[in-house]
């Protein structure tokens, strides 16, 4: 298996992602890997580091993310790895849940995301974006 971080998607890939048949209610799997560092294209806040930064963009989106009738379930520090390998270990991991596909496109198109996304940008060095629904 081939581990790839990314801090956005190929467009191919969302395009994919979005053009997928509509399935209800889904948890988004969050693990995320933040920069030693925050990296804000204008060089402003150097002193964060890429945790605090994306800890500005995850108030944020939580807020989003609950005015659209989602919720996020956990968030967590990751402190160890018992089965698997891995080069190197996210640093923490967060559970969504929106309510449909065209919810969370509606979410991620918004102005209201465009005005915080800096802040994920310059905290992540990468991410995988798992998306999962509920077993029958």
């Amino acid at each position: 298996m081939n581990v790839v971080n990314a801090v956005l998607p190929p467009m191919q890939q969302a395009m994919e992602f979005f053009g997928a048949p509509e399935e209800g209610p889904f948890v988004m799997v969050n693990l995320l890997k933040f920069k030693p560092k925050a990296e804000y294209a204008d060089g402003s806040d150097a002193h964060l580091s890429g945790r605090e930064a994306y800890a500005r963009y995850g108030a944020e989106v939580a807020k989003l993310v609950e005015a659209l009738g989602g919720r996020i379930h956990y968030s967590g520090e990751v402190t160890g790895l018992m089965i698997g390998e891995v080069e190197e270990l996210w640093d923490m991991v967060a559970l969504a849940e929106y309510p449909s596909l065209a919810a969370f496109r509606e979410m991620a198109m918004s102005p209201e995301m465009a005005a915080i996304e800096h802040h994920r940008k310059a905290g992540l060095a990468g991410q995988l974006n798992i998306k999962t629904r509920p077993l029958e």
